[in-house]
Parts: C-alpha cells; structure tokens; sequence
C-alpha cells in the first residue's frame, strides 16, 4: 500500500487555515454548484476553497494524468471518475496535488487562472456526488447489535447465530439519500401502542438517528463474478459520513420477517465530500480479533479496518450551540469495508460505480461511545440530558444530527468535513 501523503509535507498555494478539515494530503471529491449561477459541477475542497475540477478538466491540466482525450468530469456527478479505476484515481489526485501545490506552475503563476477555478466554498451549494443506482446497509458494529439485542432479547440471546460468521445486511432504498443539510421530514407509518391489539396510523414518535460510514464502489463487477477480498481495494472509491434516519417504532412493528422497510426508506443522510481510499491509507489498522475466523473469502491479508475517529452532536432551538452525544471510532467495527465488499458480491451480485454501502451504527465499548439514541438512553430508560436541562430519549421536531469526523494523527487531518439534518 502506497503513504497516502501525497502533498502532506509541501505548502499548497491556496492557504489552508490551522485545523481545517481539507489540507492538501485529503482532496475529497464532491459536486458543487456557484451560488452567483451556473451549472453543477465537480470540485475538490482545499482549505476554504473548492477547486473546479470539471473546468480544471477542460483546460488541459489534467491530460497528464488522463489523457487528452479523456473526459472524466463533463457532468455533474463522479461516477465516470469512479467508474476509471485506482490507476486514474491516484494519478488525477496526484496530478492536483500537483497544481495545487506550486509543483507545477500553472496554477501558482496565473492569478486568471486561479480566479476562474477556485470558488469560495460559502459560496457554492454541496449537491450529491454521485448518481447512487443502489444502497446497501450493512450491520457490522457487535457492540451495536449486542446492545439492540441485549434491549430486545436478552443478554444470553443477544447476536443471532449468523452474526459472527457474515457481515448481516439490507437493501436500502437509493432515491431517499439526501446529501447533508436537506430537512428531514418525520416519517408516517403503522406503530403498534404498547398493550394494543392492533397498529395505529400516524407521525413516527420515535425518530432516531444512526451514525455510519459509508463507501462508494468504483468500476464494480460483472454479474456472476464476485469480487476477491484481496481485490477489494481496486473498487473502493471513497468514503462518506452517513445518517441512517431510522423510525424505531415504526421499525419494530414492520421489521419481522424481512427487515426494515418504511422505518428506513424515509431519508438516509450523507456528507458531499467523499475522502478517496488513498487518502485513508496512513489511519488503516487491523480490525478486532474475529472469533470464529471467518471463512476464506472473508479473510483478508492486509489490515481493513480505519483508525478515524466519529462524533454525534444535537443541535435545538433551546442551545446556544451543538451539544456532543457520542464519540466512538470505525476501528472498532466487526466487519470491515473489504468484507462487506466481498460478501455483497460472492453470490454473483453485481455492484457498479456509485453504489452506495453503509456500515451499519458505529458504537463502541463504551456507553459515550453509542452511536445511536436508542443505545446511549438504552431505550428511553436513561434520557440523556442537555446542558440547558432538557433531555432527549429521541428526536424531537426541529432537532438537528451532526456527524463529523475529527481525525488528526501525526500531523495528518484528513477529514470527512460535516453531515447533518434537521
């Protein structure tokens, strides 16, 4: 595996602010439109900036990594990009690094130049990054599902037989993801009242959030041959915070036998910067110890999991400012990125550029490290308590989620940047 530091130790020219989420060793990739006017587009975050990399495109200082002839940006959306392979990937990345950097001059010597490629990002609006043709959610925290299963089941039943020995998943509904800042409306469904016979219709009572990450596939698979878990990192693209908006009482009355449904269908959140796999390289480590071990198409020669660490705040009318709820890592999820990957396709699934795969809640070993309302006020019996004196056991109307990554070792920040809905 290569560093990943491509540019971290070089001064870029466009000035990136002390703590800021987008230094020039991360370069995430999103679509954005001006808010003065004109069409969406791609761009890359440096600092408080955002590079137009389909104009940059257009100028030719891309053709050193991708041909003259190549046209990987010309709309707005990143499944082309996705689509071209890690080869592309690190060498169009590698390219802007580059530019951006004052290793090649054309950027730093043409003030005309910078002016017409890089745009404020207060004054641009976030879109989607990618036209997502499918969306899979896995279920890979074991202190997560022990938790719900302690709550629902009992301590001594509280994993499924199959849960250590596959990553447990669903299909979500892909035209339901939003990106981040889009209201959220509370969703309508049937709830069965405690100590009824029979389901009312009405308002969800019980809206909660769900901290995940989630990664984009790349160019995918042909239908019928699976992707080799030593193959994984050749089709992931990148990653994305996510917020799988979840109706708990409307999820507990529908989810027998098949699962979710209405309880998830309603919105699923995620941030417009996705942070490419190779900019993650430097926080990989070795994922928990699986017991029992994994048959071998689940079993992995490299370390998979992610040292990145993830926090849930709430915002309210009543606040002066977000107040934190949780702070956990990915690193301490059971099944990683290459496995849920490998798993998704064994069967001869196919997967294509833009699909969507989540993780599932992220919680950890401690009660601060929940990465749901449902686990830190074990269902509704602790609420938690705001620093105005109000509590939550889940969402009320005008409550807002935000989802950050704070990352930052060794001199490194790369960053996811901010999701968030209301």
């Amino acid at each position: 595996m290569t560093s990943g530091r491509s540019g971290a130790q070089r001064a870029p020219i466009v000035p990136v602010p002390p703590g800021s989420p987008f230094p020039l060793e991360n370069l995430p990739f999103g679509v954005f439109r001006p808010r003065g006017g004109g069409p969406a587009r791609v761009g890359t975050a440096i600092g408080e900036h955002v590079l137009d990399v389909t104009a940059l495109e257009e100028t030719g200082l891309l053709a050193p990594a991708v041909g003259r002839e190549a046209r990987l940006f010309g709309a707005p959306r990143l499944n082309e990009f996705m689509a071209a392979g890690r080869t592309v990937w690190r060498r169009v990345r590698a390219r802007i690094a580059e530019l951006l950097s004052g290793e090649s001059s054309e950027l730093e010597q043409s003030e005309a130049l910078r002016d017409r490629l890089l745009f404020r990002q207060s004054e641009v609006e976030m879109l989607s990054p990618a036209e997502i043709g499918d969306y899979t959610d896995f279920y890979s925290s074991k202190h997560h599902a022990s938790n719900v299963g302690t709550m629902f089941r009992g301590p001594e039943n509280a994993l499924m037989p199959n849960y250590l020995h596959l990553p447990v998943a669903y299909h979500g509904r892909a035209s339901s993801i939003v990106v981040s800042g889009t209201p959220v409306r509370r969703p309508r469904g049937q709830t069965l009242p405690p100590g009824a016979e029979s389901p009312v219709f009405g308002p969800s009572r019980m809206v909660d959030y769900e901290l995940e990450l989630g990664f984009f596939v790349g160019p995918g698979n042909a239908l019928g041959e699976p992707i080799p878990i030593e193959r994984a990192a050749e089709h992931i693209f990148g990653f994305v915070l996510v917020n799988d908006w979840s109706a708990r009482d409307i999820q507990k009355w529908e989810y027998q036998p098949l699962g979710p449904f209405l309880s998830k269908n309603f919105a699923t959140s995620i941030s417009p910067w996705v942070v490419m796999l190779e900019a993650l390289e430097p926080f990989r480590c070795e994922p928990p110890p699986q017991d029992p071990k994994p048959l071998p198409y689940l079993t992995a020669g490299e370390p998979w999991s992610l040292d990145i660490a993830l926090e849930v705040s709430l915002g309210t009318a009543s606040l002066d400012g977000p107040h934190r709820l949780s702070l956990g890592n990915y690193r301490d999820m059971y099944w990683t990125p290459a496995q849920q990957l490998a798993h998704h396709t064994i069967g001869g699934c196919n997967l294509r550029p833009g699909d969507l795969l989540a993780s599932g809640t992220i919680s950890g070993p401690e009660k601060t490290s929940r990465g749901c309302l449902l686990e830190l006020t074990w269902r509704g019996t602790e609420p938690v308590t705001l620093p105005d004196g109000t509590t939550r056991t889940l969402l009320e109307d005008g409550d807002t989620a935000i989802m950050t990554g704070p990352r930052e070792r060794e001199g490194l920040r790369t960053r996811f940047g901010e999701c968030s809905g209301t």
